[in-house]
């Protein structure tokens, strides 16, 4: 399939574009860094999400990944106007198979940054409302809402002893996830699925469902 992935160049968005090229799919990624795959079946353009003047043109997208996203830096254009752009050039379309949105945890709880979290919420929102529009079609729109990844955006806690305990005693899993297992998350979401859509799944190794019960012992 002629999959469509928006910032390939690390984290999440580079381990869903390997998978794919692994299982044989024809993958262009959008990114404002420079190409970090290098494969025949890989199509690289360098450009920012948010320039929706001068975005590539890509014929025939069958499956539209939007996981380009920041943090702490014009999120609510980055992380949500920029992704409407996107899927609304990309991704409504007869031949579209599935979309899925790169959401956060965050969208769900409101527990982090003002701007992230609410960007984030309208991912959510949005997500439901590309679902209804592409259902005509045959196709699906989901987001895939991680927890904590191990990726270069969140080294800053990773590599601090006392912060990185602290976040281990909110996750009953006791470790977050790979990108690598996102991307597996993705691949399942958008190539195995046919029938779920307009949902916003969860993946965050129970941090959602934790709580502190107090009571004598």
């Amino acid at each position: 399939m002629n999959v469509l992935i928006t910032g390939t160049t690390q984290g999440i968005g580079k381990a869903i574009a390997e998978l794919f090229l692994r299982e044989g799919h024809h993958v262009s990624g959008i990114d404002r860094q420079e190409k970090s795959i290098d494969h025949p079946a890989y199509t690289h353009y360098v450009c920012d999400v948010r320039d929706a003047e001068h975005l590539p043109q890509v014929d025939g997208v069958q499956i539209l990944i939007n996981n380009a996203g920041t943090q702490n830096e014009d999120d609510i254009n980055i992380n949500l106007k920029a992704l409407i752009h996107i899927t609304e050039k990309y991704g409504i379309h007869p031949q579209i198979k599935s979309v899925l949105n790169i959401g956060s945890a965050s969208g769900h709880t409101g527990a982090e940054f003002p701007e992230y979290c609410a960007s984030k919420g309208g991912v959510l929102a949005y997500t439901k409302n590309v679902a209804m529009r592409i259902a005509p079609f045959g196709a699906t729109c989901n987001s895939l809402d991680p927890g904590g990844v191990l990726t270069p955006l969140n080294e800053c806690v990773m590599n601090d002893p006392e912060l990185w305990a602290q976040i281990m005693d909110e996750t009953p899993l006791k470790r977050w996830a790979t990108p690598e297992e996102i991307a597996q998350w993705a691949y399942f979401l958008t190539v195995v699925n046919g029938f779920c859509t307009g949902q916003n799944i969860l993946v965050d190794g129970g941090e959602a469902i934790n709580y502190h019960f107090v009571w004598k012992d």
